[in-house]
């Protein structure tokens, strides 16, 4: 039977929040890729970013769901026994339905853009399940955990989405920080290893060696990936891929190390692979702030599957000053664009 969570959420609405991320090594989470070669260990770093999604739910009528979202035009609502799951709301309205939630108006708000390559529908899915896991609680129920949370997350926008979802956005949104991880999922019970790479005070070091900018154009990565896995496959891009994946390695120990131009320069190597394997996923804007911030002696790479969305640098902090600055001119006048105030954020989904 679904429970109404009316009297819980009258007395109080429930909140949850979770960090979007960047990261190296992006695809390498897509159980398709990653499985066949468990034994070149594919890895994905990223850093979690304190531009957060937040969920709110609040009290709404019996057997209905309302959703609205920042980054669509109007709130949807929903019955409970008709709820669509190949709708713009899919991934929420797949939580909503495993939770057996209705009578609650969920509403996301969002710091990163949208469809800015950042994660964060993942990442407002991660929030939602975390808002939901508060109400267990409050019902009396055992609280699951962030491994928990991080399984059905993943699982529930790969069943939606169809197949071929990766997971390192929900891992991301879970456990915050700087990580690296390591995609084994041949194992049932830990299909991934997570290895932090920065403490807190680290976290805050490199706050001030990288600099975030949108382009401005939005990105459908779904698209994308679906290239990408397909020439895999067929063994076109394989090799690169391979090479890719080393070079992410590498770059996750200079960053543990503090080596600011040895993890650049890793960085613009894997740039060079992926100017060769995913030419797509360059367009004019963020190609040209690439450009400019290896020419600074900093690397650069596109956030997620690119072709749009956010790029980003790291460096020297006199580098990332001076590209900063560069990038701040070009995108001024680009409707949306803007280098985005952001920093490391050491804390998961809370």
């Amino acid at each position: 039977m679904h429970t109404s969570i009316n009297d819980i959420l009258t007395r109080s609405p429930i909140e949850a929040s979770a960090p979007c991320r960047i990261d190296s090594g992006g695809t390498w989470d897509i159980r398709a890729l990653a499985l066949p070669y468990e034994h070149i260990q594919p890895t994905t770093v990223n850093i979690a970013l304190n531009l957060r999604s937040k969920v709110t739910l609040s009290p709404f009528h019996e057997h209905q769901i309302r959703i609205s979202s920042h980054g669509f035009a109007r709130s949807r609502t929903f019955h409970k026994d008709d709820l669509p799951l190949d709708s713009p709301f899919a991934i929420f309205l797949a939580a909503l339905s495993f939770f057996r939630i209705h009578g609650v108006h969920v509403h996301i708000r969002s710091a990163s853009p949208v469809k800015a390559a950042m994660g964060g529908s993942s990442t407002a899915l991660v929030a939602l399940l975390k808002a939901l896991n508060k109400l267990r609680v409050c019902s009396g129920d055992c609280p699951l955990h962030a491994h928990h949370l991080l399984h059905l997350a993943y699982h529930l926008e790969d069943a939606v989405s169809g197949g071929n979802c990766g997971i390192q956005d929900q891992a991301a949104a879970i456990y915050g920080g700087v990580n690296l991880w390591t995609w084994q999922f041949s194992n049932p019970r830990n299909p991934f290893r997570r290895s932090p790479l920065l403490n807190a005070r680290g976290q805050k070091i490199l706050s001030n060696h990288l600099v975030v900018a949108y382009s401005g154009k939005r990105h459908v990565s779904s698209r994308t990936n679906r290239k990408w896995i397909s020439d895999f496959f067929s063994g076109r891009t394989r090799k690169g891929w391979i090479e890719a994946n080393e070079m992410v390695r590498g770059f996750a120990e200079e960053l543990r190390a503090m080596r600011w131009e040895h993890a650049a320069r890793l960085l613009r190597r894997e740039m060079a692979v992926r100017r060769e394997i995913t030419p797509e996923a360059l367009i004019p804007i963020t190609e040209t702030l690439i450009d400019l911030a290896e020419k600074a002696g900093c690397g650069a790479r596109f956030a997620g599957a690119g072709a749009g969305g956010t790029v980003w640098a790291i460096g020297k902090k006199e580098n990332i000053a001076e590209i900063r600055g560069a990038w701040e001119k070009i995108l001024f006048p680009m409707k949306g664009a803007a280098v985005l105030g952001c920093a490391v954020d050491n804390i998961g989904v809370r």
